[in-house]
């Protein structure tokens, strides 16, 4: 059950989308542990949205969907505002502290929000989680354990994806830094404009 919930959580964090472009985005910036950090915001989101699938809540899934216009508008305005500060901002000279508190907690919580503005996933989740027999039949400990394994196997993914990158940061001059930003900071205006249109 942690092997599946690991090849889950690896297999939905693995598209790139807003999340990725951040991650990417961030790693070559501010360094890897930016990168690892935002995307651990996507991975703790994953989970939560595997808990609600997985412990059978089905009320807090109905409020999601019930709501998820005014959440999903509420995820494009917050890409939006990423994307112009992307857009906007400077690469750092060196890689980002490791004391930086503040600014990882930044990092977290952007992605996070990001990631559960999208209420629809709850959808997948209750699907394969069904499939595999967990959620509904009762069983917690098998769906704590399948929840965690979510976590893990998102994070492990944020972690490659972030040290991958993070390879080629000291390759990048300052100018090209600076270029990946504005390109980084236009795509991701671009999913802000496509998450408004969808939940319009």
């Amino acid at each position: 059950m942690l092997i599946r919930g690991i090849v889950l959580g690896f297999s939905i964090a693995a598209p790139v989308g807003p999340i990725g472009v951040l991650c990417i985005q961030r790693t070559l910036s501010k360094g890897r542990l930016s990168g690892f950090v935002s995307g651990l915001g996507a991975a703790s989101a994953d989970a939560v949205y595997g808990a609600i699938a997985g412990f059978g809540i089905t009320a807090v899934s109905s409020l999601l969907l019930d709501y998820r216009v005014g959440i999903r508008i509420g995820g494009g305005i917050l890409l939006l505002y990423l994307g112009v500060q992307s857009f906007r901002g400077e690469p750092a000279e060196t890689a980002v502290s490791s004391t930086d508190l503040q600014g990882f907690a930044g990092d977290y919580g952007s992605t996070f929000l990001l990631t559960i503005t999208n209420p629809v996933t709850i959808i997948a989740f209750v699907g394969i989680f069904t499939e595999l027999g967990v959620g509904m039949s009762g069983n917690y400990t098998h769906a704590a354990v399948l929840v965690g394994g979510v976590f893990l196997g998102s994070a492990l993914w944020w972690f490659v994806l972030s040290t991958g990158v993070s390879v080629f940061r000291a390759r990048f001059t300052r100018s090209i830094m600076r270029r990946v930003d504005r390109l980084a900071g236009v795509v991701i205006v671009g999913f802000g404009v496509l998450a408004l249109w969808s939940a319009l």
